[in-house]
């Protein structure tokens, strides 16, 4: 019978061992974490900022709403979009798709 109070093993260089290891573990979790989860988004947030920030008159755009549009005029936080037969549209920079006029931008 297993009781909590009682040692487990032998005393000395086993339960070292087992600390130093545990605190390895922990180290590779946190280095794993960062590679997939917290750098990537770093990286999203980034590129999404340099594309707002290169957005200009003439640039086809589509919201995350699905609306294609025509940049008519670039403001401070927010752009007006012809969306065709007469309509404009304000919308803030960060409605704006980012995989759209980054591709044609290229091409040119």
């Amino acid at each position: 019978m297993l009781l909590f109070g009682q040692p487990q093993g032998a005393p000395g260089g086993e339960a070292g061992k087992s600390n130093y290891s545990s605190l390895l573990f922990l180290l590779v979790l946190i280095v794993v974490f960062y590679l997939f989860f917290i750098r990537p988004q770093v990286k999203k947030t980034k590129d999404q900022k340099n594309f707002q920030e290169s957005l200009a008159k003439g640039d086809n755009v589509i919201t995350v709403g699905g609306i294609h549009g025509k940049i008519l005029e670039v403001h401070e936080t927010s752009v007006t979009i012809d969306t065709g037969g007469g309509a404009k549209l304000r919308v803030e920079k960060s409605a704006l798709s980012m995989g759209t006029t980054a591709g044609q931008k290229d091409k040119k």
